[in-house]
């Protein structure tokens, strides 16, 4: 229930920040998977309206686990930084599912960068070759920055990062923070070949419209994490990397209308029944995971309502327990 009829409770992107936890986000989608894959969660398809340069998506969902539902929307628009401006733009609202009365209006910029971040880090947890040391990512943005951070949460024996972004710059800013922060040995290298070759886990993190990263590159027992394929018409991978892999999904539905498997499925390349699992399955144990060192394992993450809903709602309760945020008179709740 919200805390007085009437009122909401605001959250800004300052207090997000400060009330987010690494560990906290991923134990929280990690459950958010486990929920849909035995079926206990409410997520409609998300829906696209398209811009020119860009596109806005509204994702809802429900997860009696976490006893709140909740919907995103958010907006993507490449031509953002030029502006001065985050390409991802996001705002969260979570409902009490016993009143429909709003909970929460919260930014969900960061949320959905984190809640992201978890994503790669659980597949890395369940599907890294055993004894994984070496991390690949290319596209050092903010999602970049992202995978390599949880990833390297979730799976500690990693000590080597390769980094490629077209911005060197970029790179080099990730390369000093993970050493910095993290102690690993960060390397920038000078081509998508460099990252991908020879590691374990692979993060691709890139808007590209046609494959980034060849089958030649990619050695038997690499995980690929593919993050940035999210929209139709996106892919980062050569047809054939997913014709010879496990391709596990975040959702299936999803993923063949708008994630790393879209562009091979339409064009007769692939076909949804070659999709091994969702992630959840693999989470909730109802299918094995990697099942050798050897086998070439993707992850086709395209974003889902209920990790926003998840991560949303461990800030939410953090909030409340620390008298965080502004509550403010925002639902009419007398009659006329």
């Amino acid at each position: 229930m919200p805390l007085e009829p009437g009122k909401v409770l605001l959250l800004d992107a300052e207090t997000v920040r400060n009330l987010l936890d690494v560990e906290d986000v991923i134990r929280a989608v990690e459950e958010a998977f486990r929920e849909k894959a035995l079926g206990r969660v409410q997520m409609p398809p998300k829906q696209y309206i398209f811009f020119d340069g860009g596109d806005w998506r509204i994702m809802p969902a429900y997860i009696p686990y976490f006893g709140v539902a909740g919907v995103k929307t958010v907006s993507v628009n490449p031509g953002n930084p030029k502006r001065g401006l985050p390409t991802v733009i996001a705002i969260v609202e979570l409902v009490d599912p016993e009143t429909g009365h709003p909970l929460a209006i919260m930014d969900g910029t960061l949320l959905t960068a984190w809640r992201t971040g978890a994503a790669g880090a659980i597949s890395a947890k369940y599907l890294a070759p055993s004894g994984a040391s070496i991390m690949g990512v290319i596209g050092a943005g903010v999602q970049g920055r992202m995978q390599a951070v949880f990833t390297i949460h979730a799976v500690p024996s990693i000590t080597r990062v390769r980094i490629y972004d077209v911005r060197r710059s970029a790179a080099e800013s990730l390369a000093s923070m993970l050493e910095r922060e993290y102690g690993v040995d960060a390397e920038v290298v000078d081509d998508a070949s460099a990252a991908a070759r020879g590691v374990d886990v692979l993060a691709t993190c890139t808007p590209a419209r046609s494959p980034v990263v060849r089958r030649e590159w990619i050695e038997e027992g690499t995980l690929i994490n593919a993050i940035g394929a999210d929209a139709p018409g996106k892919e980062e991978l050569e047809p054939s990397i997913l014709r010879e892999a496990k391709v596990i999904v975040d959702d299936i539905e999803q993923a063949v209308h708008s994630g790393e498997v879209n562009v091979p499925i339409s064009k007769g390349y692939l076909r949804p029944e070659d999709i091994y699992a969702e992630l959840g399955e693999i989470v909730a144990g109802l299918k094995p995971g990697r099942v050798s060192d050897d086998e070439i394992i993707v992850f086709d993450s395209t974003g889902l309502a209920i990790q926003d809903v998840a991560a949303a709602s461990t800030v939410y309760k953090r909030a409340i327990e620390r008298g965080a945020g502004l509550l403010v008179d925002l639902v009419g709740v007398k009659p006329f």
